[in-house]
């Protein structure tokens, strides 16, 4: 029988195609600025002239900054493949202790909610790291024992009862008036330093690499020496630090405190992370893109008030983002779920 016929064997592609997904895993930043720009520009024409003022760009920035730094939070549990669904609660009691403490002087009230902050996060992350709860349970559970605490604390003589005025800093930090060399807002300012640090941390410290590393593959870790539990400790500190922080920045633009005051940030802040190209699944992902994330949010959501769509449908926009783009970056990273 003669063998000199043989099927031939397809040619192999050598270029596989490169769909929308592939191009913002691969380029976020350059997609997103893109995408930015085109809804921002696309706001101010049709909807909202005043954007193309400088008041405009301001008011923008300082909405803006309160949600980029809890986006933050989002952002460094998710690339460990978890979640901080505390950071409202955590962020609500931050500003509670705040306004509650600043007859003691302003900078020790400030530092007392930083503090909450830090101490919700080490219980997170021994939950997290130490006992190993799933993150989106301890964070959950978190976030119902914090909402039990401010409550009780508000009843009758309750620690938190009495005073509610912010300090006169949180409430001037957040004012569109108040900027520097009369361009960014202060709060954008603080926006930025937490910008600068995180961005370092997270690419240039054995910390950041260690982030990624657990988020990619935390058995490998384990086998290679890396302490996982450390590197979660640390993370989930860091997401209460910075909710604390947000928290903060939020009720100086709105100039109040209350136990609900930042709920509806909780979603957006997980969105803002998404859409930046961090990963659910861990490991993938980073801070640039969550800057460009939330300022998107900030505009579409103010897209959707000028086009009088409610509280309770934005909420829906923001749960569609997150499930298509979820779905976007998994299939384009070809990472799969446990």
């Amino acid at each position: 029988m003669s063998t000199t016929a043989t099927a031939a064997a397809p040619a192999p592609t050598d270029r596989p195609r490169r769909g929308l997904g592939q191009v913002l895993v691969d380029q976020p930043i350059i997609v997103l600025a893109v995408v930015f720009a085109a809804l921002y520009l696309g706001t101010a024409i049709f909807t909202d002239r005043s954007l193309f003022t400088l008041n405009g760009v301001r008011s923008v920035l300082v909405i803006a900054a309160p949600l980029g730094v809890m986006a933050a939070a989002q952002t460094v549990a998710m690339l460990t493949a978890g979640i901080d669904l505390s950071v409202v609660m955590t962020a609500n009691f931050a500003a509670y202790v705040v306004a509650n403490q600043s007859g003691a002087g302003t900078w020790t009230a400030i530092g007392l909610g930083l503090l909450v902050g830090l101490s919700v996060g080490l219980v997170n992350g021994i939950g997290v790291g130490v006992f190993n709860v799933n993150p989106l349970i301890m964070t959950l559970g978190m976030a119902s024992i914090l909402l039990g605490i401010v409550t009780i604390g508000l009843v009758g003589d309750g620690f938190l009862a009495g005073s509610t005025k912010l300090p006169s800093i949180v409430t001037n930090l957040a004012s569109r008036d108040a900027s520097l060399l009369g361009l960014i807002p202060l709060n954008t300012v603080v926006w930025l330093i937490v910008a600068v640090l995180l961005l370092f941390t997270l690419s240039r410290t054995g910390l950041g690499r260690s982030i990624y590393a657990v988020g990619d593959n935390p058995l490998a870790c384990r086998l290679a020496g890396v302490r996982v539990w450390q590197v979660l400790l640390a993370v989930y500190m860091i997401a209460g630090l910075l909710a604390a922080l947000a928290g903060i920045m939020f009720s100086g633009t709105t100039g109040s405190v209350g136990p609900d005051a930042t709920n509806s940030y909780l979603l957006p802040s997980v969105a803002a992370a998404v859409i930046g190209g961090t990963s659910i699944l861990g490991g993938v992902g980073g801070y640039g893109g969550t800057i460009f994330g939330a300022l998107i949010l900030t505009v579409l959501g103010r897209l959707l008030v000028q086009l009088d769509i409610g509280e309770a449908y934005r909420q829906v926009v923001y749960g569609l983002i997150v499930l298509v783009l979820a779905w976007v970056y998994v299939r384009a990273t070809g990472q799969k779920g446990t």
